[in-house]
């Protein structure tokens, strides 16, 4: 039995509005996204479709014009009717990212691929938790200083003050995390997941 491709179906018209409002219903239904990252996802429905239609021999110029068009304003028909929100996105992403141990610089640095403005993002970032609590999570994911079993020598506090700066956390915000006493910073922790 050998393997046989499956049969690739004919790309037909060009994405409507009315079909590419369908994908972003379907699309918000299973994600959270911003403006800008749903008129990414749908544009590059269009451009699928784009790609099949000119390997099919069609004339793809119109069309993909047109789709792309279509998509950003669905995108923005989305955040019209509420169903996409930069600002909360905004909030909810830095809490969690805070969580996960990101800095502020890297909060700002994710948000801004994800295509919210600045503003919304310095809002949010403002609002998330603080970056000593910040640094204390990713001193426990990593395992390092309150929540190791190793003696620091001074070795292996400038690795873990490395990884802590690789992480965009300040040289303050370091040094203070890292010596945080341990049932401090398990508290610290359990109080920042509420």
């Amino acid at each position: 039995m050998g393997f046989s491709p499956k049969p690739k179906r004919p790309a037909g018209k060009p994405p409507s509005e009315g079909r590419l409002r369908e994908a972003a219903i379907a699309h918000l239904a299973k994600f959270a996204s911003t403006e800008a990252g749903l008129a990414r996802v749908l544009a590059n429905r269009v451009r699928r479709w784009a790609r099949a239609a000119e390997a099919e021999g069609q004339d793809t110029e119109a069309g993909l014009h047109e789709g792309l068009a279509a998509a950003r304003r669905v995108a923005a028909a989305m955040v019209a009717a509420g169903a996409v929100d930069d600002a909360g996105f905004a909030a909810a992403r830095a809490r969690r990212l805070a969580r996960s141990g990101r800095s502020r610089r890297a909060m700002a640095a994710h948000l801004a691929a994800k295509g919210i403005d600045p503003e919304h993002a310095q809002a949010a970032i403002a609002e998330a938790p603080a970056e000593a609590d910040a640094a204390l999570a990713l001193c426990r994911k990593r395992r390092i200083g309150p929540f190791t079993r190793e003696a620091a020598d001074p070795t292996l506090r400038l690795k873990w003050l490395g990884v802590l700066a690789r992480a965009g956390f300040s040289r303050e915000v370091a040094e203070a995390a890292l010596q945080a006493d341990p049932g401090e910073a398990e508290s610290r922790l359990i109080a920042l997941k509420q």
